[in-house]
């Protein structure tokens, strides 16, 4: 195996202990080159000496001289079993469909690697630091969307991956074309290895794709929601709605945490607004705000709530060794196990898509009252320039709605659908690879509705000059001034203006212009 070529970003070094979220994100997202720590290595060392007694032993042992699943009473010769680990794989990737996006694959093959790492699976080094080039090097085995029940973990995708360490199946080089694996690995003077005694099981029993989106998920829901914050504030004020709600004191009166950050930010979002300092006064006649406007930090609260309960569970599940069977450290014992069953995180998965739809739909509830001028508190009907010719954001609104349908039907959990495999010997499973590829759509969705609520907002807010708005919603105001979304006027192409929005807040733009003004959100 050659020396990578000089990385251009800090590389990832792998050890026996867990890496990181941001790890994952530097890696999937970032292409951040990877290298084995020296305690992973002596680990594997340790682990495959422990694999290679038991291969050379006359006791069949489960994944080392055995068939595997159903078929794991049938007892391998040693002369066969190089061939059982390429049978193995090459059954397994029986993925189809579209091919996921890359930075799915290459989150799964991290935490693939990071497994191998503790020393608990029995791989060979050089199997493992192979894994470890085809990242550096950019290389990125087709995973396709169809295959995993998410029980034994989520088999097809990793077989896939595990295909191209033996320089077998398509891949995607550094630059995104499609070649065969002994192809990629030539040209970057990598070789493919040829599986001994349990490596096969090793690559391909675990919960790395789910766990991979898992926590691609939460770094996109961390910054949506603060965003979701932003886009209610702009919304209250738009809506001509009270900041007096969001006080800590009121807040405090029911202790949870994600309510009671949410609401601080809105606070903090609305401090010195004009517009809302213009019906403050006794002559205001407003009792109470929609709910939609109310109870923002109940809702976007809770989704926070949920989301880092989520984050515990992807925190565990980074520090586990998932495979079956493993190397235990005591006496180098090898035993089975069912670590790799997926519902820990399919749960949390579902949980997710759960509270990025109910998001979205407060969301879209507050966009549509700007466009009803029984509602809008003096708004011209859809912030239209000349309402009857010019239709304004109407069909904004229906794009949101859309959306949201769409979102509660990704709502309905995948984590409650098992359905029986493997001649009944995996009689239930976890479908956390669905419910991870969901909550992908999810996510975007989310992104999208609170796009057109800020964008809404936004001509809201123009359409109340003179009144000023608070110097942080007036920043995303400018943001999207100057991002080519001009203010009020005669209706225009929206699509492309709703694709900048959805990019302002996507690359996270939004919450920045917000920071640089009142410090950062919480």
């Amino acid at each position: 195996m050659t020396a990578s070529p000089p990385p251009a970003l800090d590389a990832v070094v792998v050890g026996t202990g867990p890496v990181s979220f941001a790890d994952v994100v530097a890696v999937a997202r970032g292409g951040a080159p990877v290298v084995i720590g020296e305690d992973a290595l002596t680990a594997i060392d340790r682990a495959r000496a422990v694999i290679e007694e038991l291969a050379a032993g006359a006791t069949p042992a489960y994944g080392v001289s055995t068939g595997f699943g159903a078929l794991a009473t049938r007892h391998i010769p040693t002369e066969m079993r190089a061939q059982l680990q390429r049978s193995l794989v090459r059954s397994h990737a029986a993925g189809s469909g579209p091919e996921v996006e890359r930075e799915v694959t290459r989150a799964l093959m991290l935490l693939r690697l990071s497994t191998l790492a503790t020393g608990r699976t029995g791989v060979r080094r050089e199997t493992a630091q192979l894994l470890a080039g085809l990242l550096t090097h950019g290389i990125t085995p087709v995973v396709h969307e169809h295959g995993s029940l998410g029980c034994s973990g989520d088999l097809a995708p990793l077989s896939h991956c595990a295909l191209a360490l033996m320089g077998e199946g398509p891949v995607r080089d550094a630059s995104g074309a499609l070649v065969d694996a002994a192809t990629a690995l030539a040209a970057v003077g990598l070789e493919p290895v040829e599986l001994a005694a349990k490596e096969g099981l090793a690559l391909i029993n675990g919960t790395d794709g789910m766990l991979g989106m898992l926590v691609l998920a939460i770094e996109d829901l961390r910054r949506l929601l603060r965003t979701a914050d932003v886009a209610a504030a702009m919304s209250v004020e738009g809506q001509l709605g009270t900041d007096r709600v969001f006080a800590a004191e009121l807040q405090a009166l029911r202790p949870h945490p994600g309510q009671a950050a949410s609401a601080a930010n809105l606070a903090r979002l609305l401090a010195d607004s004009g517009v809302v300092a213009s019906h403050r006064g006794p002559d205001c006649n407003r009792v109470q705000d929609a709910y939609s406007l109310r109870c923002a930090p109940q809702v976007h609260g809770a989704a926070r709530d949920t989301l880092e309960h989520a984050a515990t569970v992807a925190g565990r599940e980074l520090c586990a060794a998932v495979d079956n069977p493993v190397v235990l450290p005591d006496e180098g014992r090898v035993e089975s196990n069912g670590n790799f069953h997926g519902a820990p995180v399919g749960y949390v998965l579902d949980f997710l898509a759960i509270a990025a739809a109910d998001v979205a739909s407060m969301s879209e509830r507050r966009t549509d009252r700007f466009l009803d001028r029984n509602r809008s508190h003096g708004l011209p009907p859809f912030l239209a320039a000349d309402p009857g010719v010019d239709s304004g954001h109407m069909i904004a609104q229906y794009t949101q709605a859309a959306i949201v349908s769409e979102l509660k039907r990704l709502a309905v959990p995948a984590s409650v659908d098992s359905i029986p495999s493997s001649a009944m010997q995996e009689d239930h499973v976890s479908m956390g690879w669905s419910a991870a590829r969901k909550l992908r759509h999810s996510v975007d969705g989310l992104t999208r509705v609170v796009a057109v609520e800020v964008l809404t907002a936004a001509r809201a807010l123009d359409l109340r000059a003179p009144l000023v708005p608070s110097p942080a919603t007036a920043a995303v105001v400018a943001l999207l001034r100057s991002s080519g979304v001009a203010g009020p006027g005669p209706d225009r192409h929206l699509a492309p203006e709703i694709e900048a929005a959805f990019a302002l807040v996507a690359s996270g733009a939004v919450v920045t212009a917000v920071e640089e003004v009142i410090g950062e959100l919480q």
